[in-house]
């Protein structure tokens, strides 16, 4: 079994709407059927008992190993505890060769689940030995790594609860909600409108204490000190009991608390300055409260005990300290609900305070303290008790909070309880925390969880904002990006910054940001991430979403021009039109429910994608007796169709007309495939709502120039002659040409063109087959990239196309595009028309331009 091929999809793709890892796998003749291989399955089974059914469900014929690595990528996964649930195994049209998609959540452990389902298969084939533990192991720690920690993980997840849509923007937890001029974006629990100056503040644990006293909240009295001397001159000076803390810290690192001897304030200085100045504050005697302030309000709070073990009489301080470390919600770090406690000189020197060692065995039911700070990232426990805070607690945290300038905040107090003020009990608030863990509020050791992740959201994004920008899709073969350049030339009329990606490039607020095709899900999701965008339009070419999906999960538009006799076709498994129409149906499949798809009736393939689409459809074609269209019309459905002069959009008895003699992309209706743009770009600005006024004075002022769509039927004037740029590449594209081109007049017409390498032989003879039968002079061009093809193949080809042609009388061939176009030009006559079929579509209509320009230059 050989694998040749993996991919990852991450957004909706060919086979679902979750990311997967997506491989080429090639068996051999004798792993086509498992059943084949003596004793495999028994052997795979007591290797990896949980692999479970290997037969897919409705599977008919028979199992090869490249199912049964589908399902134990799939089960090694579940078994490291990801969420998994889809995969499957497809046959393409090579013998023995298999598309094998597995879900996964967190994309270096799909590529891992992968490695490790290969190896654990060769070892059941040649019964060797396999440790499906550690593999297991290896998956879930490689997940723990990669994933979002608990507290950007809550906040993500109760962003998707909401429909907001979310991008992790680096390995770390900076992740990016919504889309475009919506967008907000969060560090772990910081927000983007948290200055730098209010995180500075919270860091300086001084200047925090300062401020806060203030504004009459209640502090511990304290000072930086600069040597274990000074700090016991400031401990005698405050009063014993003190605590000794970084000036600038967080988690509870280099924290000891309760110090009254000298030798335990040494140990506590040394682990303070660990982390930077170290600052000596007066122990306030109580709990330990942490209390999360979320904009102006007090969301949770929870009581944090120290680490601590329960003596048996039987077992020694450090071994009670390893029993507690095996409960499987400790952890290290903060990936887990739990820490594991440590057990260090400050946890040494605490015992000490007990009249304790570490090989001390403590009596039955004796209470163990390991550390007098409550952190959970030092091992403590969290007991939730928001719902005993009184009023005037929370009021001096919310306080706290905005004194500092932090929208999202964790205040520590400590106090006898939370249940009276802090001043009838001589409490006070020890610290203000940015970015503060959320864990102990998530999942506390005891108590009620809460969903403080929601609350965080809705501090971010008000009532029933999603944080999304209209998103329109376009796809097909032929139309896509003079369609799409279109639908964003209307959007920009209403006054929106549009961002736009086709297969010239991508574009923000009308200025071009790349350039080459750029027709994929990368620059769709360049231009969501761009804060000056308040709505796209994404050309959808089928290249793109087969390498990794759609660059978006879901659109408000989704327009399909056409499928006809299909493009690209025996490329990536894709052998059929039917097969296109599955791969180009997928932006359909993911239009919002409150969305539509913008469909031609008259092509069998899309009307038949209507289906499939979550929202509703508009229909658009010529004819409005289309059956398709006429039923849709009469069940009172939105409608686009041509009527005399104009296109009409109609909706039940509704009627909106633009006459084709104010659309100068249709010249006068005379070109058929710009009057179908045309209409799909008014369905599509429909769907988004735009005004009727709005979307005519968009096609009105459309230009179908080079600079604004070029290679999309630009047409030039030179020494008398018409000639028309296009970049028309398939055998449909050539047919909608020759229809357009017989509308304008001329006395001889020719054609430069070359032919794509990777079409099929027929697709690429066709070209000329058709063209044969329109023009008087074909000029056929090799370019520099023949993607594949020998020397001179794709030429032979096209010149086969022409064996038969009606009307072609003289071919020339050439080599070079730019020195085809200087053939075709000097041949022309006053009166004659030229359709060169541009390859390098940039160059060549610079090139021609130029030529133009001597043209005129010459007869000023």
């Amino acid at each position: 079994m050989e694998v040749s091929r993996i991919r990852a999809l991450r957004g909706p793709n060919l086979w679902s709407r979750h990311t997967a890892i997506e491989a080429i796998v090639t068996c051999a003749v004798d792993e086509r059927a498992k059943a084949e291989i003596p004793g495999f399955e028994p052997r795979l089974r007591a290797l990896f008992p949980a692999v479970g059914e290997l037969r897919p469900r409705g599977y008919v014929g028979n199992i090869s190993l490249a199912h049964v690595l589908e399902r134990v990528a799939l089960a090694l996964q579940a078994q490291a505890g990801c969420p998994v649930t889809f995969s499957r195994t497809s046959s393409t049209l090579e013998p023995g060769v298999f598309q094998v998609v597995v879900e996964y959540s967190e994309e270096p452990v799909g590529r891992k689940a992968f490695e490790l389902a290969l190896a654990l298969i060769d070892a059941a084939r040649h019964d060797t030995a396999f440790d499906v533990a550690a593999a297991i192991a290896e998956l879930r720690d490689t997940d723990e790594d990669v994933r979002l920690g608990p507290s950007t993980g809550a906040i993500v997840d109760a962003a998707v609860a909401r429909g907001i849509p979310y991008r992790r923007l680096t390995e770390g937890s900076l992740v990016q909600f919504g889309w475009g001029s919506r967008q907000r974006r969060i560090q772990a629990a910081e927000v983007d409108s948290t200055s730098a100056v209010a995180e500075s503040i919270a860091q300086d644990k001084d200047l925090t204490k300062l401020l806060l006293r203030s504004a009459g909240v209640p502090v511990p009295l304290g000072r930086p000190v600069s040597d274990p001397d000074d700090a016991w001159e400031a401990a005698i000076e405050i009063g014993l009991p003190v605590v000794l803390k970084p000036q600038d810290g967080n988690q509870g690192k280099g924290v000891t608390v309760n110090i009254v001897t000298r030798d335990h304030l040494n140990i506590a200085y040394k682990a303070a300055a660990e982390y930077g100045e170290v600052m000596v504050e007066k122990f306030l005697p109580g709990n330990d409260f942490r209390l999360l302030v979320v904009g102006d309000k007090l969301v949770a709070a929870a009581r944090r005990d120290p680490p601590q073990v329960i003596g048996d009489g039987e077992h020694s301080v450090r071994q009670l300290v390893d029993i507690v470390n095996q409960d499987p919600r400790r952890g290290e770090g903060h990936a887990t609900s739990l820490t594991k406690i440590r057990f260090d000189d400050i946890a040494v020197a605490r015992l000490k305070v007990q009249d304790l060692e570490p090989d001390s065995v403590p009596v039955k039911g004796q209470r163990v303290i390991l550390r007098n700070n409550a952190n959970l990232s030092t091992g403590g426990t969290a007991t939730d008790v928001t719902d005993d805070v009184h009023p005037d607690v929370a009021a001096r945290a919310i306080e706290a909070a905005q004194m500092v300038g932090l929208h999202i905040c964790g205040v520590d107090v400590v106090c006898e309880s939370v249940l009276k003020p802090l001043e009838e009990q001589s409490g006070g608030i020890v610290e203000v925390n940015a970015a503060p863990g959320l864990r102990m509020h998530l999942s506390p050791s005891y108590g009620k969880g809460r969903n403080v992740g929601e609350a965080m959201v809705a501090n971010l994004f008000g009532p029933g904002d999603d944080g999304r920008i209209p998103v329109v899709a376009v796809t097909g073969t032929n139309g896509k990006t003079t369609t799409a350049r279109l639908i964003a030339h209307i959007i920009a009329g209403s006054g929106m910054r549009i961002g736009m990606t086709n297969t010239d490039g991508v574009y923000v607020n009308g200025r071009q940001i790349d350039s080459g095709d750029c027709s994929g899900p990368r620059s769709a999701r360049n231009v969501l991430m761009h804060p000056d965008v308040d709505a796209a339009v994404f050309e959808t070419a089928r290249g793109g979403v087969l390498r990794e999906g759609l660059g978006f999960d879901r659109c408000d538009v989704a327009v399909v021009t056409n499928i006809g006799a299909g493009d690209h076709l025996g490329l990536n498994y894709i052998t059929t039109v039917e097969d296109l129409g599955v791969l180009k149906r997928v932006i359909v499949q993911n239009v919002s429910t409150t969305g539509y798809a913008v469909l031609n009736a008259a092509d069998p393939i899309v009307a038949g994608m209507a289906a499939s689409c979550p929202g509703k459809v508009i229909f658009f074609a010529a004819d409005r007796q289309q059956p398709v269209m006429a039923t849709h019309r009469a069940q009172g459905n939105r409608c686009v169709y041509v009527d005399g002069d104009a296109i009409v959009a109609a909706e039940g008895p509704w009627r909106e007309k633009v006459f084709l003699r104010d659309i100068p992309i249709t010249r006068n209706g005379t070109i058929g495939f710009q009057v179908e743009n045309a209409m799909a770009a008014v369905a599509a600005a429909w769907g988004l709502g735009l005004h009727p006024d709005t979307i005519r004075r968009g096609l009105a002022s459309f230009s179908n120039d080079a600079d604004n769509a070029p290679g999309r039927f630009n047409v030039l004037s030179y020494r008398g002659a018409t000639v028309i740029a296009d970049y028309g590449h398939n055998p449909d594209a050539m047919r909608a040409l020759v229809s357009a081109v017989d509308a304008l007049p001329a006395k001889r017409r020719s054609v430069v063109i070359s032919g794509a390498g990777d079409r099929r032989d027929e697709d690429i003879r066709e070209q000329t087959m058709i063209l044969g039968d329109a023009f008087d002079e074909v000029v056929l061009f090799q370019d520099a990239c023949q993607r594949g093809r020998a020397d001179g193949e794709v030429l032979a080809l096209l010149r086969d196309g022409l064996a038969g042609a009606k009307r072609t009388k003289d071919v020339h061939e050439v080599r070079g595009e730019f020195v085809a176009i200087d053939l075709a030009l000097e041949r022309l006559q006053p009166g004659d028309l030229c359709l060169v079929l541009v390859d390098q579509v940039e160059e060549a209509l610079a090139h021609l331009a130029a030529k133009v320009a001597e043209a005129v230059a010459e007869t000023a």
